[in-house]
């Protein structure tokens, strides 16, 4: 394993971010996905946690399994929300234990009650508590998120969301964003951290669309602006999967360029349990392992 920090300061990083499945046959997926994907020798590779903890055992698997039986590092996500301190306590211990170097500390969203339902005990409210309990039960390299377009709880308040993302960033050791469709949207958030003394490495996070309906659902859930000229393409073919495929890898491949050119410290690729849009755009830009 490798500190995904100490990975930043010698240069830039490739990443992919998985979920953790539900059925049998979305295993068999991702299990096919981490074959196929593990050759292009990332940098590290993320597994996401469910609301309140849904995924917690299932993320714990899955890391496990990758850093045992593939040559992948592999960073667990972590949510703070509907959780006791206890409970962090419990898993981050054992994560240290296991040899684990990387966490990615998040707030997280609330579990989905039915009704009657109790409220979980929760002892947090925002992720930088996490990262400081993090930090105080192990030495890991700790990532954190970061919304180029505004958090959806800073309620379009420009100036109070980089200040807590300034905040946090200052205690963590890099940051991850969420995905987004335009250069200009990432370039400015990290001039607004410049203007706030802060020059963490904030990795890009990138979602090609192959699936036009889901990743507008996913952007309306996460903040992120769909422009409409792209969503103007996708609607004109949408009645062929095959063209709307090769519209987003050539949007991702494009945005990824500009990205690299600018400086970006790297690319962190939201996969969706799916490489072949990952594989396109790594040779698209002309990655492959020696890059990564």
């Amino acid at each position: 394993m490798a500190k995904i920090g100490g990975l930043l300061a010698a240069g830039r990083t490739f990443s992919f971010e998985f979920f953790p499945p539900r059925t049998d046959e979305a295993e068999r997926l991702l299990e096919k996905t981490l074959l196929e994907l593990e050759p292009l020798q990332p940098s590290f590779v993320s597994v996401t946690y469910g609301a309140g903890g849904t995924t917690r055992d299932r993320t714990r698997e899955i890391v496990s399994y990758i850093n045992r039986d593939t040559s992948m590092t592999a960073m667990p996500h972590l949510t703070c929300v509907a959780h006791t301190c206890a409970d962090i306590t419990d898993i981050v211990t054992g994560y240290r234990d296991e040899g684990f170097e990387n966490i990615l500390a998040l707030g997280g969203d609330p579990p989905v009650l039915t009704e009657g339902e109790p409220e979980p005990q929760s002892d947090f409210e925002y992720a930088l508590e996490l990262v400081e309990l993090v930090r105080s039960l192990g030495d890991f390299s700790i990532g954190v998120a970061a919304h180029p377009e505004l958090h959806p709880r800073s309620n379009k308040d420009r100036r109070l969301d980089r200040d807590h993302l300034a905040t946090k960033l200052r205690a963590a050791d890099f940051g991850v964003t969420q995905f987004f469709f335009r250069t200009g949207d990432y370039l400015s958030m990290v001039d607004d951290l410049a203007a706030r003394g802060v020059d963490k490495p904030v990795i890009p996070g990138i979602m090609p669309v192959t699936n036009a309906k889901q990743v507008q659902r996913f952007a309306q859930m996460s903040g992120a602006d769909f422009p409409p000229d792209l969503a103007a393409r996708l609607e004109a073919v949408a009645d062929h999967p095959e063209e709307v495929r090769r519209i987003g890898v050539e949007v991702a491949t494009e945005l990824c360029q500009e990205l690299l050119d600018e400086g970006a410290p790297g690319l962190h690729f939201y996969t969706l349990n799916r490489s072949r849009a990952t594989q396109e755009i790594y040779a698209n830009l002309g990655l492959g392992p020696a890059a990564a």
